[in-house]
């Protein structure tokens, strides 16, 4: 006999159907951080190729990596408020009442 509790593999209890309100603005996040990741390698190239650096405007678009990373952090704080949500609710339903005992 084992006192240990067996494990189940690490699947949730409940698969999840609906994607949580952040999902999206993760994946958008990470699209755009992409996007402005690349955009500061091609600009960073030329400086380091001894050619002329690119207009005014590529480094603008390297901005978007921040814009990116703050975009995909907000929808991390969004998922993780609606999973706390989730798993407060079932505890705010009233506990069942127990008959006095007389």
């Amino acid at each position: 006999m084992s006192n240990e509790t067996p494990y189940n593999g690490g699947a949730p209890s409940r698969p999840r159907e609906a994607p949580l309100p952040g999902d999206r603005l993760i994946r958008f996040g990470v699209i755009v951080f992409a996007i402005g990741a690349v955009a500061t390698l091609v600009t960073v190239a030329p400086l380091f190729l001894g050619a002329d650096p690119l207009p005014s405007v590529a480094y603008f678009v390297c901005m978007l990596m921040g814009v990116g990373f703050a975009l995909a952090a907000v929808g991390l704080l969004r998922s993780i408020a609606a999973q706390r949500r989730e798993a407060s609710a079932p505890a705010q339903v009233s506990p069942p009442s127990v008959p006095p005992s007389g």
